[in-house]
């Protein structure tokens, strides 16, 4: 059974940290984090290939966050630092199972085939 086991989440002040953590039951090609605020569609935040590479991260979050992986746990972390108010969200992890070619990375949600059931962070000013 394919599951995305997301921890981490939390109420924090702004300026603070936290660091999200997903659990994945397979290994797969690449691992997301996306975001999705009351009343907006879902963002992305930062992505990484399974075998390392490239790690693109949305502008709102460059040098504030970081994304990395543990293959041999099949887990992806992302630590936030400098947290804001609108960083304020759920948010999702998402793994995707199918090849990837060369050294692209997915950045959209349609190109991710499993999803985690979210964790809130709540930064309050």
């Amino acid at each position: 059974q394919v599951q995305l086991v997301e921890s981490g989440g939390g109420l924090v002040q702004a300026g603070g940290s936290l660091r999200l953590s997903c659990a994945a039951s397979f290994s797969s090609a690449a691992m997301g984090w996306f975001r999705q605020a009351p009343g907006k569609e879902r963002e992305f935040v930062a992505a990484i290939r399974w075998n390392g590479g490239n790690t693109p991260y949305a502008d709102s979050v460059k040098g504030r966050f970081t994304i990395s992986r543990d293959g041999a746990k099949n887990t992806v972390y992302l630590q936030m630092n400098s947290l804001k108010p609108e960083d304020t969200a759920v948010y999702y992890c998402a793994a995707r199972a199918r090849f990837i070619n060369s050294a692209y990375v997915p950045s959209v949600p349609y190109e991710y085939d499993y999803w985690g059931q979210g964790t809130q962070v709540t930064v309050s000013s």
